[in-house]
């Protein structure tokens, strides 16, 4: 069995993943609203709700796709993935020298070879796409099969799309998943891929 690629991320009402200086703003204030720990380690409290159905999702990851604007932001999260073990990262640039040699961080310059790439890394787990710039093109390469969208409750107004740049019209399934949780709605759909796809 091969992996299902899903494109994830959190957003506002209006589609954005970020504002337009990639200040997040409270889209992440739900990590930290809740009563039941997300993690072993702690940190994250999350209603009951967000953790019944974000465990299993974090659980099931292999690799993570990113852009190299995410990794440079983050700095990589230090070489520790947020999920899963293994991060390809879309970039032109090499890995920075010396950055976390044992990482198991790959660095391809084409979206269709970092997917393939993740496929390959995570086996038959999870490939989790960031939505932004990679996600919308991977998207428009039918390389992903679903559609996962963390809603927060905030008017952004401009910024960063989840979509990115993508143009087109792409159609979704009805929402398979659908959780309520506090100050956050869990959204999952399948990708409908045209025939030929």
């Amino acid at each position: 069995m091969s992996s299902t690629v899903v494109m994830h991320n959190v957003v506002s009402v209006d589609g954005f993943i970020a504002d337009d200086h990639d200040d997040i703003g409270p889209l992440f204030d739900w990590y930290f609203n809740g009563d039941t720990p997300l993690t072993e380690e702690g940190g994250f409290r999350v209603s009951r709700a967000s953790a019944d159905y974000v465990r299993p999702v974090w659980a099931g990851i292999g690799s993570m796709v990113i852009g190299r604007h995410l990794f440079d932001m983050m700095n990589g999260w230090d070489g520790k993935p947020p999920a899963g073990e293994h991060v390809v990262v879309v970039s032109h640039r090499p890995k920075p020298d010396g950055w976390h040699p044992e990482a198991s961080y790959h660095f391809v310059d084409d979206v269709a070879d970092a997917v393939a790439r993740a496929r390959e890394l995570a086996g038959d787990r999870t490939v989790t796409v960031a939505a932004g710039e990679v996600g919308g093109q991977a998207l428009a390469l039918g390389l992903v099969d679903e559609v996962a969208m963390d809603v927060v409750p905030v008017v952004f107004g401009s910024g960063k799309r989840y979509f990115g740049s993508l143009e087109g019209q792409h159609l979704l399934e009805d929402p398979d998943v659908v959780v309520r949780g506090d100050r956050v709605l869990h959204l999952r759909y399948r990708v409908r891929h045209p025939v030929g796809l």
